[in-house]
């Protein structure tokens, strides 16, 4: 049996950039676009490449354990033919290519530096990059021509003169490099630059332009995010089938437990029994996305055999189920919960609730509280229920959106 030969082109692709232009609390790369994430969308690109290459994703620190399973999930998707691992990233960019630079396998002669925010960046352009370092050994940027007229101004945005725009040049990435170059730049040079091309080129070597992509647009700005959505919107007439499940959860109070709820903790307050933490709605909202999905429920996936979940809190079960969701092929689109019972006071505590799970789930996520006015077993307070309702909707296909080229020069 013939061995594959080990890939000899690289690419490093960086994940650790804030969300803050975009409006989000956490990376951007980790932000949702038609049910997946902007990195898994950018990785779909790079694995549909001609030839195997081994690809390093960069993530922020407290991101690499979830960095790996989008990973995993693009290279099962695509069927990935090279390597794939994840490093944690620095706190610069320069850092972060570095640490991905030091991850490469000695059989790489060349380096593409890809942005995880060019999400729908296509295969065949990553492609062309590494043809041009090949047939010119210098490094090789994708652009495209710039159509704006561009006026120069100053401090005061009094207009100033107009730029000949024969002379510019709107840049992409991926952008590619031999190794060495590469190396070699990021060694002498210390100052931060906004991209790979402006190292190389500091460092003396030459950088060229080839034709880009108007798909390979940075996703900066909610606008930036709404049209890459539309670019991956099913065809007009196209029908999507949304999913609906239910999830129903119960527990007696202990006199032996604290109390969690909804994903809070509760000090002061008596505590559910369980094999877990006993917090009801989250186990409710577990069930309705489980049967959602067709998956079963949660005593199923997560039995009260398993001593991995004895004392887990809802974060874990969660986090398991939206992973184990995503895999059968769906997103979250919202959740609703409905908790009943006596106590806890729920509503000075509602929008934390919401907050935590909506972040967990990366969807809305509604939580309302109610009595039985004395009635039955939560009622008389023996205990507290939940009931729960999800959305899920099918994730984005995998085929790139396709664009003409312009033509230019539980109970647990």
């Amino acid at each position: 049996m013939t061995e594959t030969p080990a890939p000899t082109v690289g690419v490093i692709v960086v994940a650790a950039g804030s969300g803050t232009r975009l409006g989000r609390s956490h990376p951007k790369a980790f932000v949702h676009l038609q049910g997946r994430t902007l990195l898994e969308h950018a990785l779909l690109g790079v694995f549909g490449m001609s030839e195997a290459v081994q690809v390093i994703v960069v993530a922020p620190e407290d991101r690499v354990g979830e960095a790996r399973a989008v990973a995993a999930d693009a290279s099962a998707a695509r069927e990935a033919l090279g390597p794939v691992s994840v490093v944690a990233g620095g706190t610069t960019r320069q850092q972060s290519v570095d640490r991905g630079l030091a991850a490469l396998d000695a059989e790489v002669e060349i380096v593409l530096v890809h942005d995880a925010a060019r999400a729908l960046t296509p295969s065949d352009l990553c492609d062309r990059v590494v043809a041009a370092v090949r047939a010119t050994g210098a490094g090789v940027i994708p652009g495209l021509a710039v159509v704006d007229t561009i006026k120069r101004v100053d401090a005061s945005d009094l207009i100033l003169d107009t730029v000949d725009r024969a002379e510019l040049s709107a840049v992409q990435t991926p952008q590619g490099f031999p190794r060495a170059v590469l190396v070699a730049a990021h060694d002498t040079l210390a100052d931060e630059a906004t991209d790979d091309a402006a190292l190389v080129a500091a460092a003396g070597h030459a950088v060229r332009v080839i034709e880009g992509s108007p798909l390979a647009f940075k996703i900066t700005t909610p606008n930036d995010l709404e049209r890459a959505g539309l670019l991956l919107a099913p065809a007009p007439g196209a029908i999507i089938v949304p999913r609906i499940g239910t999830g129903l959860d119960v527990h007696a109070f202990s006199d032996t437990a604290e109390l969690w709820l909804a994903g809070l903790n509760w000090p002061g307050e008596r505590g559910l029994s369980g094999h877990s933490d006993g917090d009801v709605a989250v186990h409710a909202v577990c069930d309705a996305l489980l049967g959602a999905a067709g998956l079963g429920d949660i005593g199923g996936i997560f039995g009260t055999s398993d001593a991995r979940f004895a004392g887990a809190h809802g974060d874990v079960f969660l986090t398991e189920t939206l992973r184990l969701v995503a895999e059968a092929g769906f997103a979250v689109g919202n959740v609703s919960v409905q908790i009943i019972g006596n106590r806890p006071r729920f509503a000075p505590r509602r929008g934390e609730a919401e907050a935590l799970l909506a972040g967990l789930l990366q969807a809305p996520v509604n939580i309302a509280a109610t009595t039985t006015d004395a009635l039955g077993f939560t009622g008389r307070g023996e205990g507290i229920a939940a009931t729960a309702t999800a959305l899920l909707v099918p994730r984005a296909p995998l085929t790139r959106p396709t664009v003409m080229r312009p033509v230019l020069s539980l109970d647990v």
